[in-house]
């Protein structure tokens, strides 16, 4: 999606801001002894209070509200019986519809007791994001998100997911381009004002393929090592990104 008008803007905002509200709402009740089943439905509640809908439901039909994945589980975990532990590494991940708008943002959260990987992983991946919003401006190669990215995860000694992506976002959950998390020297999209993207670096503390669970929905990592995974919905300007999902 391009920003066309204030309208636009207006309502990429809103969005915006219920999902923001909304990962400090699910990471507020995020505790040992919760299941990620009833962490979804607090999420649920709270987006459907305000008017949200779940994005992914609309789009994919997937079978939960927000997607949640726990350690290993990179992306698209499915909510469930699962009883979260002390030392587990959270990930969430609110997608939501508002009025026709669609905002995106994911959050790592570990628990108490993680290990001493699991919060340096945490805090890399939030590091690559802000590395990488520094090069989404206008006139600027897409590549070049993907290039910081890589280049600060690298610089922590660990890897990026390069099966999963960024991409457009806003009128519908995956729109072009695609965001890759590390450099494509062959890819030639520009960047240009008013272009929406999820910024999502995807990362685990050392490279592996990915596996797809049985549910059909949860990526995990085929090595079993940990993963975190950082995004926001952001406008590309002329100067520094407008960050519509921050807290």
């Amino acid at each position: 999606m391009t920003i066309k008008s204030k309208a636009d803007l207006a309502g990429m905002k809103r969005a915006g801001r219920l999902v923001a509200d909304a990962l400090q709402h699910l990471a507020s009740a995020l505790k040992p002894g919760i299941t990620t089943g009833q962490l979804d439905d607090v999420g649920a509640k709270f987006i459907r209070a305000r008017g949200g809908r779940s994005a992914p439901q609309l789009t994919y039909r997937f079978p939960g509200f927000n997607l949640i994945s726990v350690n290993d589980q990179i992306v698209h975990g499915v909510p469930g019986s699962r009883v979260l532990q002390p030392g587990d590494l959270v990930k969430l991940d609110v997608t939501v519809e508002l009025d026709g708008f669609v905002a995106d943002a994911a959050r790592t959260i570990p628990l108490p007791g993680a290990p001493d990987v699991a919060r340096r992983l945490t805090r890399c991946a939030k590091r690559a994001f802000t590395a990488g919003m520094a090069q989404a401006r206008d006139g600027r190669p897409v590549r070049g998100i993907g290039r910081a990215i890589e280049h600060e995860v690298a610089r922590d000694g660990f890897a990026v997911v390069r099966e999963l992506t960024g991409h457009g976002v806003g009128h519908t959950i995956h729109e072009s381009p695609t965001v890759l998390n590390y450099e494509d020297p062959h890819d030639r999209t520009m960047l240009h004002e008013g272009m929406v993207l999820a910024v999502e670096p995807i990362i685990t503390e050392r490279p592996t393929r990915t596996v797809e669970e049985a549910d059909g929905w949860t990526i995990r990592t085929r090595s079993h090592v940990l993963a975190a995974h950082y995004e926001n919905t952001i406008v590309v300007q002329s100067g520094r990104p407008l960050i519509l999902t921050a807290a």
